[in-house]
C-alpha cells in the first residue's frame, strides 16, 4: 500500500514560533498533503469501511494569536462541515500522526452521545477487544498520549467527561515522527476501522 508520504519537516512546521510564521508553513507545507491525503481517504474509507464520509481540512479561522499545535483532515458524515458531528481524523503534531474520533463541544447531540457511550459501554469494550486506545482531552501535543485499554471503565470514564458542559470525545491511535514518516495508507485505514464501532455509535445519536 502507498506510503502517505509525510517528511519530517512537516512535523517541524509544529515547533515554529509565532502565528504567521507557522500558519504560512502549515498553509504552504503541511496543507497541500492533508488537501490530497484527504480526496484519497475519503474515498477509501467510504468504500472498504462502508461509510459515507467527506475531508474537511483544519482552517483554524478562529486563531489570530496564538498558533495551532497541531492540524487536521476530518472525515464526517456531511459535505458542509464536520464540526456538528462526531468525525475521524487524521491529526498531524509535533510528536506524530494520529488517527482519531472526535466529538466537539459544539457538536449537535452530544449529551445524547454521551448517554449511549455509558449505556453501550460493555458493547464497546468488547467491540475494541481490550485494543489500547489514547485519551486526547488533556493532551500536552509534546508527546504521545499513553494509550490505555478501552474496558468498560474507560467508556464510562469518557461517557462522564463528555456530558459535562465543554466537554469532548477525542480518542485514537498515535505514531511517532519516525513511525510516521513510514507510514503507509493500509495501516491508517485500519486505525480508521477500529474506530469504526464509536463513529457509528455517535452518528446513531
Amino acid at each position: 500500500m502507498e506510503k502517505l508520504g509525510l517528511t519530517r519537516s512537516d512535523f517541524e512546521v509544529f515547533k515554529v514560533e509565532g502565528f504567521a510564521d507557522r500558519m504560512t508553513m502549515i498553509l504552504e507545507q503541511v496543507r497541500p498533503k492533508l488537501v490530497k491525503l484527504g480526496e484519497h481517504l475519503a474515498r477509501e474509507l467510504s468504500g472498504k469501511l462502508d461509510l459515507e464520509v467527506f475531508a474537511h481540512i483544519a482552517k483554524h479561522a478562529r486563531r489570530t494569536v496564538n498558533p495551532p499545535p497541531e492540524t487536521w483532515c476530518a472525515f464526517g458524515p456531511s459535505p458542509k462541515g464536520y464540526k456538528r458531528y462526531g468525525y475521524l481524523a487524521l491529526c498531524l503534531s509535533a510528536a506524530g500522526a494520529h488517527a482519531r474520533m472526535v466529538v466537539k463541544t459544539e457538536a449537535e447531540r452530544r449529551v445524547q452521545i454521551a448517554q449511549l457511550l455509558k449505556q453501550r459501554g460493555a458493547e464497546l469494550a468488547h467491540a475494541f477487544s481490550g485494543t489500547p486506545l489514547a485519551r486526547y482531552d488533556q493532551w500536552d501535543f509534546r508527546s504521545l498520549p499513553r494509550p490505555a485499554i478501552a474496558d468498560q471503565r474507560f467508556w464510562h470514564e469518557v461517557a462522564a467527561l463528555v456530558g459535562k458542559k465543554t466537554g469532548v470525545l477525542d480518542v485514537g491511535f498515535g505514531w511517532t515522527v519516525r513511525q510516521a514518516i513510514g507510514l503507509d495508507r493500509a495501516e491508517l485505514l485500519d486505525a480508521f476501522r477500529e474506530l469504526k464501532p464509536l463513529y457509528e455509535l455517535c452518528r446513531v445519536a
